[in-house]
């Protein structure tokens, strides 16, 4: 009963909440000029050092931000700022590229007058090309965090790529009587498919709680969610989740034995779904939100294995796109995963239509179907019959102008 509150009764949505929610925290955005004409730098920022938590892209080519950003973490598990650039990905730039990211801490900590080894660096854009260190230091120099929406809205602008859209959340719970706010921002489109992808995800929040315990909540978290989203099946070289929570809430230090300690789990659950299915949401052409329900499986890692083969499946993603109920894509992508799979007893519906029980044709009306797919969330429900485990996964449809916009990705 009390798991059931934890979900449903004691986690609230702030719709017109995000990174600012939480107590204690600033955050800008500004042109430095790495961008034509768009912002291109982001800065936050708390008042005290954080209890700092962070997951990485399991990329063999790490970009220096992610090095530096880990040496950072290493000192104490605590982090007070963090600098973000768009447009360069300072990725795959050797030695030079290591210094200039080491510069981009060094000059952050001097402006914020904190040390550098509780700065974290972040970048996204173009692989291979170095930091353009004059723009970098100039916007640092220009950002001004405050706690304005305005400032928020800059910052989660900033971060940008080729997304559409701005990623953002807001969740708050009672803690030990006191309300504990929890937000974020991201940014990814393209080149996604975690364990991580080209995504960056920012989440602060006030509440009390430890580095160590902290780095294991969001580890498992981060399977059920971040690393159960999929584009296109490229993985990024910069893709970082970073949590930072300062304890201006005063509620008593969260730890595993915290009678609400599940709260809190609950709280970093619902704020890395929120931004995981805006990712998915806003890949790169996509015109649809692919969620996939698997059940019945020999464990929860195997359903969730079956759930991305299915989200990541180009076939399916191209007949979700077209909308074509052809659900031979579906257990073609089935087929392909490394899951236990019975092959006699697999159901599968689109949405509430059922297209196959016991794995057996049932028939069903083509114009409903496709009038199903039409919508902007298509879901894909599969139930395996051999056990009890349940997993999710979320992509996109695959459309015309993802060509287009890769092709030219440079330009």
């Amino acid at each position: 009963m009390y798991q059931a509150m934890t979900e449903k009764q004691l986690i609230k949505e702030k719709t017109d909440g995000g990174i600012l929610a939480p107590k204690g925290f600033k955050c800008d955005g500004v042109h430095a000029g790495l961008r034509y004409n768009k912002l291109d730098m982001g800065m936050i920022v708390s008042e005290t050092p954080c209890s700092t938590a962070a997951v990485y892209t399991t990329s063999h080519f790490q970009a220096p931000p992610l090095l530096v950003t880990q040496d950072s973490i290493s000192k104490a598990g605590k982090i007070q700022g963090i600098v973000v650039n768009s447009a360069c990905a300072n990725a795959c730039t050797g030695d030079q590229g290591y210094k200039d990211a080491l510069m981009m801490r060094s000059l952050t900590a001097k402006k914020l007058g904190i040390d550098e080894h509780l700065i974290a660096v972040a970048s996204t854009g173009v692989i291979g090309e170095y930091l353009q260190m004059d723009k970098i230091a100039a916007g640092i120099e220009m950002a001004d965090p405050g706690k304005e929406s305005e400032k928020a809205e800059a910052f989660q602008t900033a971060i940008l790529t080729t997304d559409m859209v701005m990623k953002r959340c807001c969740y708050t719970a009672e803690i030990d009587g006191k309300t504990v706010s929890m937000g974020g921002a991201a940014k990814g489109s393209g080149m996604i498919h975690p364990n991580m992808a080209t995504m960056l995800g920012f989440l602060t929040t006030d509440a009390a709680v430890s580095p160590e315990h902290l780095e294991a909540a969001l580890k498992e978290v981060t399977n059920t969610t971040f690393n159960q989203i999929t584009v296109d099946g490229d993985v990024s070289t910069n893709d970082m989740v970073i949590v930072m929570a300062n304890g201006s809430a005063g509620n008593d230090p969260l730890h595993p034995g915290h009678p609400q300690w599940d709260v809190f789990k609950g709280m970093l659950r619902e704020s890395c779904a929120s931004l995981a299915k805006q990712i998915a949401r806003d890949g790169e052409g996509a015109t649809k939100l692919i969620e996939v329900s698997v059940k019945g499986a020999v464990s929860d890692e195997e359903a969730r294995k079956v759930a991305k083969k299915i989200a990541g499946s180009n076939l399916v993603k191209t007949a979700v796109h077209g909308a074509d109920a052809n659900w031979g894509r579906i257990i073609g992508a089935i087929g392909q995963s490394e899951a236990e799979v019975n092959p006699k007893t697999v159901d599968i519906s689109l949405g509430s239509i059922a297209m196959l029980e016991g794995s057996k044709p049932v028939a069903f009306d083509e114009g409903e179907a496709k009038e199903y797919l039409l919508k902007d969330n298509v879901q894909i429900f599969v139930n395996l019959h051999l056990a009890a485990g349940e997993g999710l996964a979320w992509g996109c449809d695959l459309s015309y102008d993802y060509v287009k916009i890769n092709a030219s990705y440079r330009t």
